[in-house]
């Protein structure tokens, strides 16, 4: 399969390092133009080269925004009036114990997490269906389906990505413009990356070895056994935001390893 995303322009969201740039560097060896957004002009300037190093004839633009907030999207949009591919990946996350969770820190959760993404695709889809053709997906999470006691508000706005995903979906039935969710597992992004570092360190093992320890640990329904890679994460979002995939649509495509124990 060739997929060929060339004349399209993609927004992927929180996309300087980890599952985003992944995705944009896909989008973007598709033939896509990419735009990056980060919070700061230095880690979207940093990213840009990154790009621009691995693919030096990608079309590749970046605009600083904290999409957390109202007015962070609303200056993304004035900055990118228009895109093709809407990619909400911008996601935060952590551990904490239900009753230590205060009423400020489930709202910035669910502003960063959830906000963000609907109003970014409230301001994009209407462009999209008037030229019958567009592509929106949601980063959701097993999480938002095996929702961890130590994270019941990260997994909480996992699921609202799940809700918001299938429902604009349906909002969008008959035009050219898809909506789907993507729900990778344990991944090896920067992030766990780092959480993990101290303790290959200790352990004289690679960082990719106590990854694998962790989900035989705490996932064990992993198929693979695994954590994946940001890369496998990144091909689902590529083919769903391909020609090629315009019969999935209101879909929640697990890149999980097989940790939820389903077979729907």
């Amino acid at each position: 399969m060739h997929i060929d995303l060339t004349h399209k322009t993609a927004l992927i969201s929180g996309s300087t390092i980890g599952i985003g740039f992944a995705i944009a560097v896909g989008l973007a060896e598709s033939g896509a133009s990419v735009i990056l957004n980060g919070r700061t002009q230095a880690s979207v300037d940093a990213a840009i080269a990154a790009l621009k190093a691995r693919l030096p004839a990608a079309i590749v633009r970046g605009v600083a925004a904290d999409l957390g907030t109202a007015e962070g999207c609303a200056a993304l949009c004035a900055a990118e009036p228009h895109v093709d591919i809407l990619v909400n990946n911008l996601g935060i996350y952590g551990v904490k114990d239900f009753f230590e969770i205060g009423d400020d820190e489930w709202t910035r959760f669910y502003e960063v997490n959830v906000l963000s993404g609907v109003r970014l695709s409230r301001a994009y889809a209407p462009a999209m269906v008037q030229q019958d053709w567009g592509r929106i997906v949601f980063i959701s999470s097993e999480s938002g389906l095996n929702i961890p006691s130590d994270m019941i508000h990260y997994g909480f706005t996992k699921t609202a990505n799940l809700s918001v995903s299938r429902g604009l979906a349906k909002r969008l039935a008959g035009t050219g413009v898809t909506v789907n969710a993507v729900l990778p597992g344990p991944t090896l992004s920067d992030g766990l990356a780092a959480a993990f570092s101290e303790a290959a360190g200790k352990a004289g093992q690679t960082i990719e070895q106590v990854a694998t320890a962790f989900v035989k640990a705490k996932r064990p329904s992993s198929i693979i056994g695994r954590a994946a890679t940001v890369e496998e994460v990144a091909n689902m979002v590529v083919y769903v935001c391909s020609q090629q995939a315009s019969a999935t649509t209101g879909a929640a495509l697990r890149v999980d390893g097989g940790t939820v124990d389903t077979i729907a």
